[in-house]
């Protein structure tokens, strides 16, 4: 279904819906001019893996992973607990690609979680095995929403800069969660391999997840921003 890492993907351009090949796109100081022969021949460099939870939701990975595919050349494969179906919040069904016992992290480019209800419920081992093992491996993790949760039950933001649902939203839910110190009020928050955001910021989710990934691509990240800040391709 995807690409293993290393292998060359050709990557068109991103969707016209950020940017318009070989014109001008003004946004504030952001300029895009299309895409330049070496953006073309961008190598995908593996695959993002996504772990979905019934009623997970639809929106907050969507753009992330729509960019990741499209315009930075990874492919996206679906992680379930098990392999049943899956039903989002917005009732799309999902038949994961894998179950999480088949998940290794070594082979992944970036593990993201989509925030859902389901988070709220308890631990669930796995996971926390899951997020664990990622960053151990030196694989970035990123959590959106409720499912920052998973990442405070597994102690990674302990210790790291992070973000969530709002000041109390994770001591609520994770009683031995002891990063208070280390929130931060904001969209989003990228630190030591961990991704997090809180759930009305799925677009500074996503552009976390690219500076982390592909770095160098630092101008499209920043337009990929202004445009979506803007609201408007006039």
């Amino acid at each position: 279904m995807g690409r293993g890492p290393g292998t060359p993907r050709r990557v068109l351009g991103p969707p016209t819906s950020y940017t318009q090949s070989r014109k001008s796109v003004q946004s504030g100081r952001a300029t895009y001019t299309g895409r330049s022969q070496e953006s073309l021949e961008y190598m995908g460099t593996g695959t993002a893996y996504v772990l979905l939870r019934n009623g997970y939701a639809d929106w907050e990975a969507a753009s992330a992973l729509a960019e990741l595919r499209r315009t930075f050349g990874f492919s996206v494969k679906t992680i379930g607990i098990d392999m049943d179906p899956i039903v989002s919040m917005g009732g799309i069904t999902v038949v994961p690609d894998l179950a999480l016992s088949e998940f290794t992290p070594g082979c992944a480019a970036i593990l993201i979680l989509p925030g859902g209800d389901a988070w709220m419920e308890r631990e669930v081992a796995a996971v926390s095995e899951a997020v664990n093992a990622t960053v151990a491996a030196d694989r970035p993790v990123a959590a959106i929403c409720a499912a920052t949760l998973a990442l405070a039950h597994a102690g990674l933001l302990d210790n790291r800069l992070h973000t969530s649902n709002g000041t109390g939203f994770i001591e609520r839910y994770v009683p031995k969660y002891c990063g208070q110190q280390m929130y931060r009020p904001s969209r989003a928050v990228g630190d030591q391999l961990v991704i997090t955001a809180n759930g009305l910021s799925p677009v500074a989710f996503a552009a976390e997840i690219f500076r982390m990934l592909v770095p160098e691509r630092a101008q499209d990240i920043e337009t990929y921003l202004s445009l979506y800040a803007r609201g408007t391709l006039d």
